[in-house]
């Protein structure tokens, strides 16, 4: 049985079942392209970047983190999904996760530049990548396949992660807002407003509440997001390690990016590549019975 689709048969039906429609890999292909002209050309080109210099160091960071880690795990998994490996689905998905949220980064948390318009279709076309990918996956039929996941467990890590985050962005935010001014915060940033905080807050973790709620439930859809989301978090939290690096070294002195937060990313990858381990020892179980 395929472990994906839950296909019966003969390893050629079986991979035949498998294939997406071809402009769901041409997105994702032409995504890889133009992310990683945009990041080369933001970690590469001196004068690009017109923000404080703790942001530049920040933007080029993450710019090196989609070169080297984002862009080669997205075509990887790619090239394991056309071979018929289930679990490079959630592992694709979470690489466009990592690619739309930081393409949203470098359009809203470093001022206008003349990278603009590709920031823009690298931002669009993340959007339209991740919507094809998720329209065309049946994630029901990953469910029979995965009666032993530790759902539950799985849930409780998500809803943790999204608690404890939410709690440090609103501890900035919240006393932030009722300040005598406001945006008193984002000084040293060079922005108006903090696009971490709207992107998390808004649409990243009231999705994942709903996803682990589904997940705790064994819902398909909850487990294809969780999955992918776990996966976005080993590479965000290698990212967030990076750009502070790069921050730091930028300007020592900026509140915004700090070296302490480094070793605490490093455990939080970690933690998240753990519960990726579930879904890929899960698939080993399945094969061997």
């Amino acid at each position: 049985m395929d472990v994906l689709t839950g296909a019966t048969g003969s390893p050629a039906t079986s991979t035949k079942a498998r294939r997406l429609e071809a402009h769901v890999y041409v997105l994702s292909v032409a995504l890889a392209v133009i992310a990683a002209a945009a990041s080369a050309l933001t970690f590469l080109v001196p004068g690009i970047l017109l923000g404080p210099a703790v942001s530049n160091g920040n933007a080029r960071g993450t710019a090196l983190v989609i070169l080297v880690l984002a862009i080669p795990v997205l075509l990887l998994a790619i090239s394991f999904e056309r071979r018929g490996s289930w679990r490079a689905v959630f592992v694709w998905l979470g690489a466009l996760f990592y690619l739309g949220y930081n393409a949203f980064l470098f359009l809203f948390l470093t001022p206008f530049n003349s990278l603009f318009l590709l920031y823009i279709t690298f931002q669009s076309l993340a959007l339209f990548s991740t919507l094809a990918l998720v329209r065309a996956v049946d994630p029901s039929r990953t469910i029979d396949s995965m009666r032993r996941l530790p759902v539950k467990g799985l849930a409780i890590f998500v809803w943790t992660i999204v608690v404890l985050n939410a709690v440090a962005w609103l501890q900035e935010v919240v006393p932030a807002v009722v300040a005598e001014n406001p945006g008193s915060f984002l000084e040293g940033l060079g922005v108006a407003t903090n696009a971490v905080y709207v992107q998390d807050l808004a649409f990243w973790l009231p999705l994942m509440t709903v996803a682990a709620w589904w997940m705790w439930h064994r819902r398909p859809l909850g487990i294809l997001l969780t999955g992918s989301w776990l996966v976005f978090g080993a590479m965000e939290s290698v990212g967030i390690a990076v750009d502070q690096w790069f921050g730091h070294r930028a300007d020592p002195l900026s509140p915004h990016a700090s070296d302490s937060v480094i070793p605490m990313m490093v455990a939080l990858a970690i933690v998240n590549l753990i519960g990726v381990y579930f879904y890929l020892r899960r698939e080993r179980q399945t094969r061997s019975n």
